[in-house]
């Protein structure tokens, strides 16, 4: 017998968000009370019982009523907090929130991709009106918790293609690849490194593909010698600068992935004993901040951070409203920010 026939439905069409607690808890030989536990994210049930119960509510497609009571709180998940760019992230979602009553909640994965295990249940204690996920790859099982609860999710920067069913913001990623490279070419430059962040990140590879499809489109080949790959950070640029200043024939351009990185290009040429721009060209990504303030101030792609996260924050609301987004994914442009770290090559480069 079809499960949507055993619970009283009138066919199997009918949406199977109409499984009761009543009938889960009986599939599974538990009480209600215990189902309900596991619903809220509570504490008090065997890990194999939770197990099996949340089995059977993926199994049969149960769904938490949409207008069961909620904290009122928006939670981003992040891969870290420890720059200003989740800074700006968080301060867009507040933008929107805030004025509706609506609390922002933080949690961090420690530079993990993927939340731990028991990150999802922590969620649904939480019982927050959505969830947006900054650069973070959420489990098909964590997925389907919150779908479950009527817990919206929305990725942001999302680190890969997103799942179809997960709505999404981001960036011109490879418009600024683009944009970047371009901006050196004009200046003459033609021996041009990047510093990329993570392949797995899904930002990272567009940044990369952008800037060499401008490459070949100037007719100008990439020397594999000069794509490097770093961790997002300071001490990443500081790094791969230093090797790239090390080669017999340096570059005369340094485009990186992130402003964190692009300072630490800067402080490779010190003590190389060059000039940020005369001896060597750099060009950073977020235009975050600090930029206008170093010195030279960089030039460098704009990621419209603050709008992201306002963005992302009108969709997951309207999503916990039961109104679908106008578009699944969006993408929002990206331009160049031209300041005084970039300058011709010298002419004996």
């Amino acid at each position: 017998m079809d499960s949507a026939d055993s619970i009283g439905l009138p066919d199997a069409g009918r949406r199977r968000a109409e499984v009761s607690v009543t009938r889960i808890a009986d599939l599974a030989g538990v009480s209600v009370p215990t189902v309900s536990k596991v619903i809220n994210g509570r504490s008090g049930v065997s890990a194999a019982t939770r197990a099996r119960i949340e089995e059977l509510i993926r199994e049969h497609g149960y769904r938490k009523p949409e207008n069961s009571e909620t904290t009122p709180s928006v939670e981003l998940v992040f891969q870290a907090l420890d720059s200003l760019w989740a800074l700006e992230i968080v301060r867009g979602v507040e933008q929107v929130v805030g004025p509706r009553g609506l609390a922002v909640s933080v949690t961090q994965m420690q530079g993990r991709l993927t939340p731990g295990r028991s990150w999802a249940q922590e969620v649904l204690a939480r019982r927050p009106v959505g969830v947006i996920a900054v650069s973070a790859e959420l489990t098909g099982a964590q997925l389907a918790h919150l779908s479950s609860r009527a817990i919206p999710v929305v990725a942001l920067d999302p680190t890969g293609e997103p799942v179809h069913r997960v709505p999404s913001v981001g960036a011109m990623n490879w418009n600024g690849g683009l944009l970047a490279a371009r901006h050196l070419l004009d200046l003459g430059h033609r021996r041009i490194a990047m510093v990329n962040g993570p392949a797995e990140l899904f930002c990272c590879r567009a940044r990369l593909d952008g800037f060499r499809a401008a490459m070949d489109a100037a007719g100008v080949p990439v020397d594999d010698r000069l794509v490097r790959q770093a961790p997002l950070y300071v001490e990443g640029g500081l790094r791969e600068g230093r090797h790239l200043l090390e080669l017999p024939d340096p570059p005369t351009a340094v485009f990186t992935a992130n402003d964190l990185q692009a300072l630490g290009v800067y402080e490779a040429a010190r003590a190389a004993g060059l000039r940020v721009p005369q001896d060597l060209s750099v060009i950073g990504f977020d235009d975050l901040l600090f930029t206008q303030w170093s010195v030279p101030a960089l030039t460098t792609v704009r990621q419209p951070l603050l709008q992201m996260g306002a963005t992302a924050a009108e969709m997951v609301l309207d999503l916990a409203s039961g109104r679908p987004p106008a578009q699944d994914r969006v993408e929002l442009s990206t331009t160049l920010v031209v300041r005084q770290s970039t300058a011709p090559p010298r002419p004996d480069r």
